[in-house]
């Protein structure tokens, strides 16, 4: 990777993903070395979590590094202490941060005032390790990339980002179907047609999830109400209603489709009851790819090179 940041999906080229998820695969089948002997990887939290949290925390040991956690109530950032503090007292203490913020300008700043690498965690913006995961869970179980059809139905919100991204620098096609009022970023989307143009990717965006689905290979969805948004959970129940992943719109995918959700999901809202535990459900190999990923990453951005010794 020409930069030593993972801020974006957008910040990796398209031979960068197939060198990490190849890694991965490495990663997944074997013992992995102790590369990262004696390093440590800050995990700075303003948002709780599971699987980023412990996926991080183990690939660092597996690596033979460690991680520290710090939530928000230790560290206050840009409250209690200004950002370009932290990143500058935890840039003289750590290797390199993973950090779950609300805000990606927040994560911007880390990056900017560090002196160390900066992995994106989740922010308001994208989720980039995700996605990198659904990528691998894809390729697992469809073959490859290069011509996958991917349904993503619901919120346009960081993970359909990230997944758009992803989708358009690998040769997935993709179709996102949303409710009026809930589309993604409209330079996301630019961004995303411009990697489409190189790689050969379809990007298509729809209010008609029906439409979206048919024949899809993959069908995708997150929550409807994301932390921060708890305020909004009842209008977005009733706007979301219709957007539900359920077994009548898998029965529009191809038979042999796949089921995704990047967790926590909420049955009877944005899924059907029972969707998980369906053979079409790829969910919890997608969960553990998040670890094999981002050991990837973590040999990749911290691990040594010419510059770092």
């Amino acid at each position: 990777m020409a930069r030593k940041n993972l801020l974006s999906i957008a910040d990796l080229a398209s031979e960068d993903i197939s060198r990490l998820l190849g890694r991965a695969r490495e990663l997944k089948q074997g013992k992995p070395g102790q590369h990262l002997n004696g390093m440590v990887l800050a995990l700075l939290f303003e948002k709780p979590s599971l699987r980023t949290k412990v996926s991080f925390d183990v690939a660092m040991r597996r690596l033979g590094g460690h991680s520290v956690y710090l939530a928000q109530n230790e560290v206050g950032l840009g409250k209690r202490e200004p950002v370009a503090d932290v990143a500058r007292v935890l840039s003289r203490y750590v290797n390199g941060m993973a950090v779950r913020t609300f805000s990606q300008a927040l994560v911007e700043d880390l990056a900017r005032y560090g002196s160390v690498p900066v992995i994106n965690a989740l922010t308001d913006q994208e989720h980039p390790c995700q996605a990198l995961a659904d990528m691998m869970t894809i390729g697992e179980k469809r073959g490859g990339l290069k011509g996958v059809n991917l349904a993503y139905v619901g919120d346009g919100n960081n993970v359909a980002h990230s997944l758009m991204l992803a989708s358009a620098l690998t040769g997935v096609n993709f179709r996102l179907a949303f409710p009026r009022g809930y589309e993604p970023q409209t330079e996301i989307v630019d961004r995303a047609r411009a990697f489409a143009a190189k790689s050969g990717s379809d990007i298509k965006l729809t209010q008609d999830p029906q439409g979206a689905v048919a024949g899809a290979d993959v069908v995708y969805t997150d929550v409807w109400t994301s932390m921060g948004q708890e305020a909004e959970s009842d209008l977005r129940r009733k706007v979301f209603a219709p957007y539900q992943v359920n077994r009548k719109l898998m029965a529009l995918a191809k038979k042999d489709a796949i089921f995704m959700h990047p967790l926590p999901a909420h049955a009877g809202e944005e899924i059907e009851a029972g969707l998980l535990d369906t053979p079409q459900s790829a969910v919890f190999d997608q969960a553990e790819n998040r670890l094999h990923v981002q050991m990837a990453l973590l040999e990749e951005l911290l691990g040594p090179s010419p510059e770092r010794g």
